[in-house]
This record gives structure tokens, sequence and C-alpha cells, in this order.
């Protein structure tokens, strides 16, 4: 603990210097070849918080994947479960956060550390790597978020104001050898950003099992399209993936705010209760008695799971709420855990015939997911045990690593548009189904709007229902 306070004061002391702006045009025209003179630490610790944040809240105006996901549906304002996504500018907050908080401090603590002479090259190695990864984790985001994004051209300040959009296969291509890359140049023998790594504590070794199990995610995401993607896997597999809930990519949050969980922020310190968890996963883990209901859900008097109606509103007395767990304010926020890295092994194995190898790494999957959030060992025994599988029913997979992704709707979201399972509620009010793809912010229309144009019939329109390079079933 007192080395996050160490995290934190540091984090502190760099919003004193630095602000950053929510408009992405706004950082175009920042001279990113000649960033402040803050540490590039500083900068990576931002970027580290600020992508946390955007992928761990669930305030409406930021944040709807666990609508999108069905974890979650709201008591008075209904719009977001019903996928209303231009009324608060969802498709812009998410945009600009990433491009502006996240990839725009990276950027410029990239040029601070390549400028600098004093560092040993093996620590600078280090340094860029990490910052790297961390970027390529971000473009993997916007680009299974909106299809065809700013990339090549991002980020180039007024040398290039209007962008043009690349194609989110290609993007891929690229992002992949970036992470082989960063994976080689990483040499656990040196540090990088010291104290400023809030997430590894300068471990390097974890952070190249980070970026492998990144590149195992990526691989398996693009596997029914891109036929390099197995070699990617077995790549990652090689370089070394989590092998406990020790390793996961999370962010540990404190007691006091500023500094605490997100979602505590969006519970407790807002003073609203705008959120129930959605009947959808509540229905579904009633029927499989799963012992994770006690700590996902809270109980009414009669000691029932109620899961409210999803796409309507909700009283929020006569509905179950979100777990204790989720009102205290030290909740972790994590992008990437060993349970996913087990159920994407599960699913490898499973698109290429080898039931037993599925089975077994579907099991650790589950049983991974139970031990994050404390079942008792031997509940979590039976209940694999109850739902064994056979290694090649896809929809049985897709539920179990559905309901794994609890409280991280930007992933249960891949995990439905990539399985096609589990079959979610349609909004009540709206009638919509789960959309496939955010749409383009509305500013892009009018501040970039051939690159928009473009970009939109190449994916084949900028709808809510057209679907990414990689969804096609």
């Amino acid at each position: 603990m007192n080395k996050m306070k160490k995290y934190i004061l540091t984090l502190g002391i760099f919003f004193g210097l630095v602000g950053c702006s929510d408009d992405y045009y706004e950082s175009l025209n920042v001279d990113n070849s000649n960033p402040s003179e803050v540490p590039a630490g500083f900068l990576v610790t931002y970027a580290t918080t600020s992508l946390f944040h955007q992928m761990v809240n669930q305030n409406v105006n930021l944040n709807v994947f666990r609508f999108f996901s069905q974890y979650l549906t709201t008591t008075t304002y209904t719009d977001e479960p019903n996928y209303d996504l231009d009324t608060r500018n969802i498709p812009g907050n998410h945009w600009n956060r990433l491009y502006t908080r996240v990839l725009n401090n990276l950027k410029d603590a990239r040029a601070i550390v390549e400028a600098d002479l004093t560092t040993a090259p093996e620590k600078k190695a280090n340094q860029l790597a990490i910052i790297d990864i961390l970027e390529v984790y971000t473009y993997q985001v916007l680009v299974d978020t909106f299809g065809n994004v700013p990339y090549s051209e991002a980020l180039m300040g007024l040398e290039n104001q209007f962008p043009k959009y690349d194609d989110g296969a290609e993007i891929y291509n690229d992002l992949f050898a970036r992470i082989s890359a960063d994976i080689s140049a990483l040499n656990p023998s040196f540090g990088a950003f010291g104290d400023n790594d809030i997430i590894y504590n300068d471990d390097i070794s974890a952070w190249k099992k980070m970026a492998a199990s990144l590149q195992l995610r990526m691989a398996v995401q693009v596997m029914d399209v891109n036929s390099s993607a197995a070699g990617y896997v077995q790549q990652a597999l090689a370089s070394g993936v989590f092998t406990s809930n020790d390793d996961n990519f999370q962010l540990n949050y404190l007691t006091a705010a500023p500094y605490t969980s997100p979602v505590y922020e969006d519970l407790v310190l807002s003073g609203r209760t705008d959120y129930v968890p959605a009947n959808t996963v509540v229905d579904y883990m009633k029927a499989l008695n799963d012992p994770r209901m006690p700590i996902y859900f809270s109980k009414l008097i009669d000691g029932e799971y109620v899961g409210g109606d999803y796409g309507t509103s909700n009283n929020y007395e006569t509905h179950s709420h979100e777990g204790d767990i989720f009102f205290t304010p030290t909740l972790p926020g994590v992008l990437l855990d060993y349970a996913e890295v087990e159920f994407l092994q599960a699913e490898f194995y499973m698109k290429t015939g080898n039931a037993g190898a599925a089975k077994a790494h579907y099991e650790a999957g589950i049983l991974a997911n139970m031990d994050y959030w404390g079942v008792d060992s031997g509940d979590a025994a039976a209940y694999v045990a109850a739902n064994s599988w056979d290694g090649a029913n896809k929809a049985q997979l897709a539920m179990q690593f559905w309901i794994g992704m609890y409280n991280r709707g930007w992933e249960g979201w891949n995990v439905w548009r990539r399985l096609d399972s589990p079959v979610m509620n349609v909004a009540i009010d709206s009638g919509e189904p789960v959309p496939t793809r955010y749409t383009y912010p509305l500013s892009e229309s009018s501040l970039n709007p051939d690159a928009y144009g473009q970009a939109s019939s190449a994916i084949g329109g900028d709808t809510k229902t057209t679907k990414l390079f990689w969804d096609i079933h």
C-alpha cells in the first residue's frame, strides 16, 4: 500500500502539471514534436490511469458496454440500454478520451524517452516497449469498437488535421507486428519506469506476460478471418501468457477520493441509484445455480435474485442491486485477466478441433474466475462438474466466458459478438437488438467529412448494426 501511495502522489503531481482536452481535434493542434517538459513516467502514469478509468467506469456518459453486454440495465434513464448513442455523445466521449488522454500522452512520453541521452539503452528499450504495449491495447479497443479509425495519420497535430481512417484489418496486422516486437524487446534484467509503473511495479517479466496475453486476445479475436492468427496464438503461448490471477492487468484503487474505483464513484459517490443487474444475466445465472450470484448481485428480502427488465425503467428497491463488493472504493479495475486468457485458449482449441485441450482450458477459466471473486473452491469444483463441456459446443463456452466477464462490459460484448451467444434480450422500449459497433462520433462528419465518408462507406455504413471485419457469423 505504501508503494501505491507513492504512485498516487506521482499522479497527483502530474495532474498539477498537465491538463488534457476532451476534444480530439484540439489534440491535433498540439505540437507533438515538442512535448511539455514533464517526465515520461508521469505521462505514462496519467495515460494508464485514463485508459483504466475509461474502460472500467459505468457512467452512462462515458461507457455503456455493460448495457451492450446486458449485465446491467437502468432504473430511470433508459436511453442507454435502448442503445441511444447520440444524446450524450457516448461514441465521441469514448473516442476523445482514448485518443487524447491515452494515446496523445503516450506519444509525448515516447518522444521524451527517445530524446533522453542519459538512460541506459536497455532501460529505454523497456520503456518504449511498455509505451507501445499500452498503445497497441488502446488501438485494439478503438478498432473493435468502431471499425476503421485514424491510425497511420492520427495525432499529427498541425501536420495533418484531417487524418484518414485506416482499414481495421490492416491496423490489426500492424498491431501484431508491434506487439511481437515489444515482447522480444522487453528485458527483465533492467527496469523501466520505477514507481511510475502503477500496474506491475517495474516487473518487466510481468509486462512480458501481459503483452503475450494481449497478443493472444487479439489473435483469437480475428482468427475467423486472419490466416496468420493461429501462428500468433502459438507465438503468444510460447512467450508465456498469464498463469494465475497474480498476473492480471489491473489497477488497484485506494480508499480515498479521487483515487477510488470508478465503479465506486458511479454507485456511491454520485449519490444516485441508476443501475440494477439486468434480467438477462440474472436469469441465466439462476438457471445454472451459479455460486457467483451472491457476489455479483444482492438478494431481495425474500431471498430471491430479481434482475431488472432490460431496456425499460425499473424500480431500484424491488430489484437486486450490484453486489456489495462493487460498492467498495478499492475494487480493482481489470482490463485483462487470467480467466480471460484461459477462456481464449479454450476458444482457440475449440476452433482448431482439439476438444481435449479446449475442455481443460474451459474448466481452468471458470475456476480462475471463481478464484478471483473468492468463491469456495468446493463450490467452484461442483459447478465445473455440473457444467461439463465437450470441447465443441460453442454456445456453452460463450455462456461461461460471458458470465466470467461480468463487470467487464467491453470484453463481454466481444464474447457475444465473436461467438454469437448467449441469446440477448431485445431492448423493451426501443425494440432494438444489441449493436455490433459504436457509430462514429457526431463531430466526425463535420470536422473530418471526407475521411469520415470514406470510412463509413468502407465498413458498410456508419450504423449500430454494421458488423466489423472479424464479425462474420
